[in-house]
């Protein structure tokens, strides 16, 4: 056979086990099937045994937050995708959380307790499924990527559609606390936006991603590149465009860090660094005893309630005076 037969043969082998090899990476990481649709009597809660015994306070959440009033919202993304969720007023004139969920969660699994702590702190909550999750559209969860792009049109819906003076806090777990990071660290967040609040979120996509490969006892180094190479060729963005970590250098937003010190998903040492390297002049870290991944609220109860209170209280109450001030000038 000719050299350049050969030659040519090596090339599109070599290119298709790239391309398979991407294929498969970016199935396993990002892509998120159809979901299945829990209604009343039915739930849908994380596995493993950290979790289980939790299942009767989850249960009771779940349905005490399909009962409670809301109205059911919805946005647009920059791509075309409908996004829904839930409404919950405290008062017309109180903080807004928005809060967001975990990779491959959604807002009853996740949420429904959040809901319940930030109406006992006197704060209003909009609550959603991220893309490709829940009851909202799309199939590929890009790590906080396109999800704080999404976070950006949740903002501006609070303030077009329920209160342009609304003083927001942006809240999440997980996936949905590095969305929060992410957002944090944009230039040109609006003045609404006076805290986050970052329960046992990552430091980077790749950290995360590399630290479960490494536990799965499967080369990092070696299939990173491909996961990448998978996320821009069938997901269509850039695993590395943001990390949670570089945009929190950036923040001056107040931010909480939460994280359990059981936690053998997301290791506590990702939010010490997050804390440590935020730049912030107000900022505080908040360890729970004895909380694994995603249970620091389920642990700590009236605590956690009280920590956010008194590290949230001052803020907002300086946003008002500030907002009363120029509102005064203006007059």
């Amino acid at each position: 056979m000719d050299i350049g037969w050969i030659i040519l043969i090596c090339i599109v082998a070599i290119a298709a086990i790239v391309l398979i090899t991407s294929a498969i990476c970016f199935f396993k990481v990002f892509y998120s099937p159809k979901r299945k649709v829990f209604g009343e009597g039915k739930y849908d809660f994380p596995d493993g045994e950290e979790y289980k015994r939790h299942y009767p306070k989850m249960m009771e959440w779940t349905d005490r937050a399909r009962a409670l009033a809301h109205r059911k919202v919805e946005i647009k993304t920059f791509d075309g995708l409908t996004l829904r969720g839930r409404y919950y007023e405290k008062s017309p004139d109180a903080p807004i959380e928005i809060m967001m969920h975990g990779y491959h969660g959604n807002l009853e699994r996740d949420l429904s307790g959040g809901i319940f702590r930030a109406l006992n702190l006197g704060h209003s909550v909009l609550v959603y499924d991220h893309r490709g999750s829940g009851m909202s559209d799309g199939h590929v969860l890009t790590f906080g990527i396109n999800e704080s792009r999404d976070c950006r049109r949740w903002i501006n819906y609070v303030l077009t559609e329920i209160n342009p003076d609304a003083d927001i806090i942006l809240s999440g777990v997980s996936m949905g606390g590095a969305t929060a990071m992410i957002t944090s660290g944009y230039d040109d967040l609006p003045e609404n936006i006076v805290g986050i609040v970052a329960d046992c979120g990552y430091t980077s996509s790749k950290d995360i991603i590399k630290k479960v490969m490494r536990e799965m006892k499967l080369p990092p180094d070696l299939l990173y590149p491909f996961i990448k190479l998978g996320a821009r060729l069938f997901g269509h963005f850039d695993i590395d465009e943001f990390s949670p970590n570089e945009q929190v250098k950036k923040s001056k937003i107040a931010t909480i860090f939460v994280h359990g010190d059981k936690d053998d998903f997301v290791p506590m040492e990702m939010s010490e660094k997050n804390y440590a390297d935020c730049s912030a002049e107000v900022k505080k870290l908040y360890i729970v005893e004895g909380a694994e991944h995603g249970l620091a609220y389920i642990y700590a109860g009236d605590k956690y309630i009280n920590v956010l209170r008194d590290f949230f209280a001052p803020v907002i109450e300086a946003r008002r005076a500030e907002r009363q001030t120029i509102n005064k000038n203006k007059e």
